[in-house]
C-alpha cells in the first residue's frame, strides 16, 4: 500500500512538472518596441513619375526628383 502512495506522488509530481515545462514563459520585463516612424508625404520624380519619400527627394529647377541622372536629364532637355 505504501508503494501504491509512493508511486502515485511521484506521477503527480512529474505530471506537474511536466505541465509545467510545456507552458510558454512569461516574457520577462522588456521594453515596449518603439512607435513606428509618422508617414511622409511622398512625391513624384519629375523626370520619370516614380513617387518617392520627400526625404529621398532631390529638389530642381523644374521639381522633384529620384536621381541626379533624372534631375540632369530634365534640366538638360528643359532649360527653363
Amino acid at each position: 500500500m505504501k508503494y501504491l502512495l509512493l508511486l502515485l506522488l511521484l506521477g503527480g509530481l512529474v505530471f506537474v512538472l511536466g505541465a509545467r515545462r510545456g507552458r510558454p514563459r512569461e516574457p520577462e520585463s522588456r521594453t515596449p518596441p518603439p512607435p513606428p516612424a509618422a508617414p511622409q508625404a511622398m512625391l513624384r520624380c519629375a523626370e520619370c513619375g516614380i513617387h518617392l519619400p520627400a526625404d529621398e527627394a532631390l529638389p530642381g529647377k523644374g521639381g522633384v526628383f529620384c536621381s541626379a541622372a533624372h534631375r540632369a536629364s530634365f534640366e538638360a532637355r528643359d532649360p527653363a
